[in-house]
């Protein structure tokens, strides 16, 4: 991971699918004098991702928001209609986590978790990671570096970092 605590975390514009159709944003717009949680995941619908670190999130929202957590951001290299139906049918959307997708990998190649399986479709994905941000800067990173492992990029791990501090 090419960022760590006390720097500031990296812009990039991302997208996602609003009334109008897909819109973009930029990540510092949503950070700005905040306290947000974001992480970020290899794909939507893929096994890990679905079974335990999506739904770990939407399971903690509502701890994480009584904390102090103005935001909840979700982050994959996918287009935003697939990000879009993945926070509707998981019920992330509804539990107020912002699903928003980082098509060419920008955000994702800018803090250096990248990497690509072409046999099963992989390019320039995100490794699954970790921040909790304050006015931009980063004061907790996590790193799950292993394939189907969720740790310290957990919700459990967040909120026990945010207790804690």
């Amino acid at each position: 991971m090419k960022i760590s605590v006390g720097q500031k975390i990296p812009n990039a514009t991302l997208s996602y699918v609003g009334s109008d159709g897909v819109s973009h944003i930029e990540l510092n717009d949503l950070l700005e004098s905040k306290k947000v949680v974001i992480f970020a995941l290899p794909g939507a619908y893929t096994n890990t991702c679905s079974s335990k670190h999506l739904p770990g999130f939407i399971e903690k929202s509502s701890l994480l928001r009584e904390e102090g957590v103005d935001d909840i951001i979700c982050i994959s290299v996918n287009d935003p209609f697939v990000m879009s139906k993945w926070g509707e049918t998981t019920g992330a959307s509804s539990a107020g986590i912002r699903m928003l997708a980082d098509p060419a990998s920008d955000f994702t190649k800018s803090i250096g978790t990248e990497f690509t399986v072409p046999p099963i479709g992989f390019f320039n994905r995100s490794k699954r990671c970790a921040f909790i941000v304050e006015n931009q800067t980063i004061v907790y990173a996590y790193l799950d570096d292993a394939s189907g492992v969720v740790t310290g990029s957990s919700a459990e791990a967040v909120l026990l970092k945010l207790q804690d501090s």
